[in-house]
């Protein structure tokens, strides 16, 4: 069993700071891409951010430039430096570890974390 969990979100002003973590745990042999999604009241789940093992890394166009993703591979923990804040970023961020394997060999699977609210003020 693989768990996520986040850590970070929170009330920030407009053109503040967060940094979100999100640690995975468990019986975990790799992890192909971690990656940040958001979600608003009433809108669809939405692609932030993802990073692969290799360090190839794609970002929404809504935040290209104000946020950075990162990764620890030894500790299976990946970031999310958010700079710039905006209203519009506000939403519940889940952090999605994607084709992960438990054992050499064995099955992709994609796991989610809980989600962290971030909420940005005007």
């Amino acid at each position: 069993q693989v768990q996520l969990v986040e850590s970070g979100g929170g009330l920030v002003q407009a053109g503040g700071s967060l940094r979100l973590s999100c640690a995975a745990s468990g019986t975990i042999f790799s992890i192909n891409t971690m990656a940040w999604y958001r979600q608003a009241p009433g809108k669809q789940r939405d692609l932030v951010a993802q990073i692969t093992s290799g360090d190839n890394i794609q970002y929404a166009g809504a935040v290209k430039g104000r946020f950075t993703i990162s990764r620890d591979n030894a500790k299976n923990t990946v970031y999310l430096q958010m700079d710039s804040l905006k209203p519009e970023d506000t939403a519940v961020y889940y952090c999605k570890a994607e084709r992960t394997r438990i054992k050499f060999g064995g099955l992709w699977n994609d796991y989610w974390g809980q989600g962290t609210q971030v909420t940005v003020s005007a």
